[in-house]
């Protein structure tokens, strides 16, 4: 999440890798600038602008994905559990991230009384990513048995809560903001390529990160300790990308004055939209379906299989290597047939994804075999989800109010998956519930159900689902009955 300067930054566009953006380079020239038209409203950004933006977007990103890859996922889960923790610990890393986005709104509200995005931007993410240097001297005091394990644990959960309790305020201010950068046009191009060099780096750092914390001489605290200091460095790194991060001020993303009766502050009458209720609706049953079991999968590797964090890294590098290689079909088939037929294709295979994992178990034939297919499946499938849901909003959602869709959309979204997280962790517990296999046949059935709002979901670009297969697959007509014809 980041943003923009012009030409006295030391570092010039030209020093910075390419991104697919062809379609911006047609026959205007690069002084021209480039309108985004809605009524009353026109945002002047050159395509220069956009290039050098897009470009410097894709190196935050990346620089943010080790971090968060360090702060999250199967390391930290990994971390409490050598401290310790349990279901309920594991499933409080992961709810917090969710129940903070009831702060969503706020956040839209603030960045309208704002003039910089930029800024804005800097006051959330530096002081959320130092929060974690916390942490480095309770590693080193629980290493030498200063302090119980236990502590450590509530620590982590502390800093975790408190750093997205900043960055919560920052969420839907930077789609909104996103959503200005990249043309319309380009986004499924643009995130696609994006997403997919987001992936080829967890697939290269992910597993190396993996294997230094288990191999590390002081042992694996001490050894994610390390990596810690190597992430928050690479997140500092991301927020300074947005000086090349053309800046946008909010305030001209309001209506004019002829407009003036619209309000500017955080705007509840959104739900009179009916297609936004049935894209919530939708949204919000989904992540409570998926959050039942998504904290689970790595609890179940590591604890229940007992198997290392450097294998389990390895998987979840073969599942973003998937990632990576299909987001590139996945955007391009988002922008020729629409989001919402993507979304409804392929959320039926991830809905049955987690009923798959009810044959794995602790031999060979799953070590090997079965759950590195299960990850480069939900690996592959869920690039298509993450894409086409974020580019489904940005369409639905009016360019003037949509830091206010966003955070609304965020924080149902945010309550429901801690109301998931919740509930899985609280049957996870229970005698004669099947554990956490249970919890995925649970998670599989709501996925499916959740499938049902989305079908009445309206997006324009998108082609209607009875058209849906032959677009896909077009069956040539013979020549014979041409002729006929």
């Amino acid at each position: 999440m980041v943003q923009p300067q012009e030409d006295e930054i030391s570092v010039e566009a030209s020093s910075l890798p390419p991104v697919p953006i062809q379609e911006i380079s047609d026959d205007r020239t690069l002084t021209e600038t480039v309108l985004f038209p809605t009524p009353n409203l026109f945002i002047k950004i050159s395509k220069l602008e956009i290039r050098k933006s897009l470009t410097a977007l894709t190196y935050e990103s990346v620089f943010a994905a080790v971090f968060y890859s360090i702060i999250g996922g199967a390391l930290l889960s990994n971390f409490l559990l050598e401290l310790g923790a349990g279901p309920a610990e594991i499933g409080l890393l992961a709810a917090i991230p969710q129940m903070v986005n009831l702060l969503q709104p706020l956040g839209a509200y603030l960045v309208n009384r704002i003039t910089s995005f930029r800024w804005y931007f800097m006051c959330i993410f530096i002081p959320s990513r130092l929060l974690w240097l916390i942490l480095l001297p309770a590693i080193m005091f629980v290493a030498s048995s200063h302090i119980a394990g236990y502590q450590v644990v509530q620590l982590t959960l502390a800093i975790l809560l408190v750093a997205n309790i900043i960055e919560a305020f920052g969420r839907a201010p930077w789609l909104g903001w996103s959503a200005v950068l990249v043309p319309q046009r380009l986004r499924g191009r643009y995130f696609g390529f994006r997403n997919s060099i987001l992936g080829l780096t967890n697939l290269i750092c992910v597993p190396l990160l993996g294997l230094a914390v288990s191999a590390w001489p002081g042992g694996k605290l001490q050894g994610y300790g390390a990596v810690l200091v190597l992430g928050i460095i690479l997140g500092l790194i991301s927020v300074g990308c947005q000086l090349w991060m053309t800046d946008i001020n909010p305030q001209h993303l309001k209506v004019t004055d002829a407009d003036t009766s619209q309000p500017q502050g955080i705007d509840f009458s959104l739900f009179k939209d009916t297609n936004f209720v049935r894209f919530v609706l939708y949204l919000s049953i989904w992540c409570f379906a998926v959050n039942v079991s998504a904290p689970f999968f790595n609890l179940y590797l590591l604890d229940n299989l007992d198997i290392d964090i450097s294998v389990v890294t390895i998987y979840h590098g073969l599942g973003t290597g998937a990632n990576m290689l299909m987001l590139l079909l996945w955007g391009k088939l988002a922008d020729r047939i629409g989001n919402r037929p993507l979304l409804l294709l392929v959320g039926v295979l991830v809905a049955v994804t987690p009923l798959l994992w009810l044959g794995v178990g602790s031999d060979r034939i799953s070590f090997w075999i079965w759950l590195p297919l299960l990850h480069i499946l939900a690996g592959g499938t869920w690039a298509a989800i993450d894409l086409c849901t974020n580019n489904m909003m940005m369409a639905i959602a009016p360019l003037r109010y949509q830091s206010n869709y966003f955070a609304i959309a965020g924080a149902i979204a945010g309550i429901t998956g801690a109301m998931g997280i919740s509930v899985g962790s609280f049957l996870a517990t229970l005698p004669g519930t099947a554990g956490l296999l249970g919890l995925f046949v649970l998670s599989g059935l709501l996925r499916i159900a959740a499938l049902v709002p989305l079908v009445f979901v309206q997006e324009k670009r998108s082609i209607p689902l009875g058209e849906l297969m032959q677009v896909l697959f077009p069956i040539k007509q013979s020549p014979d009955l041409i002729e006929v014809e």
